[in-house]
């Protein structure tokens, strides 16, 4: 089940693309999509304006997008197709959102798996599937636990001890 990721050279905010890659496996082994391959592609705001361009007539940077493999929504495929995120675009989010960037970019990574499997929120019932199998897939990939400075201990070092 491998969720592969790259990164833009050079992107700011620095993302851990091996944290993006164990929230993608989480989600796609709650899906049961254990055998499929996932790729993600972790952009700025250029980079994800020029596909958004190219692909929606858009021209202007989005959160995320996504590119099935296949048209069809039924059946079981190897690769399930490209999900593309702008880490600028979903830090700004976060901070409106006043929530971690990572939990936005859990967030937008669900939503894009869901969109590759043939989920669609052009309806209201529709939106409220989307919005429930989101939640569901986020509950499904924890956060990996962040360490505070105030949590992470210094060896001190010790006197020497006399001897009696």
């Amino acid at each position: 089940m491998p969720t592969l990721v790259c990164k833009k050279r050079n992107l700011k905010p620095n993302v851990p693309a091996r944290t993006v890659a164990i929230l993608g496996n989480a989600m796609l082994q709650k899906l049961e999509l254990t055998q499929a391959e996932l790729s993600v592609l972790l952009t700025d705001d250029p980079g994800i304006q020029q596909l958004n361009r190219k692909y929606r007539n858009k021209d202007k940077p989005t959160d995320v997008l996504s590119f099935p493999m296949s048209d069809e929504s039924s059946g079981f495929q190897a690769v399930l197709g490209d999900v593309v995120i702008s880490v600028e675009t979903a830090e700004r989010q976060a901070l409106g959102r006043r929530r971690p960037l990572l939990e936005e970019l859990r967030f937008l990574l669900a939503h894009a798996i869901l969109h590759l499997i043939g989920y669609d929120h052009g309806t209201p019932e529709q939106k409220r599937d989307m919005v429930r199998m989101t939640r569901k897939l986020v509950a499904s990939a924890p956060l990996p636990r962040q360490r505070s400075r105030s949590t992470v201990r210094t060896r001190r070092s010790r006197a020497p001890r006399r001897a009696s």
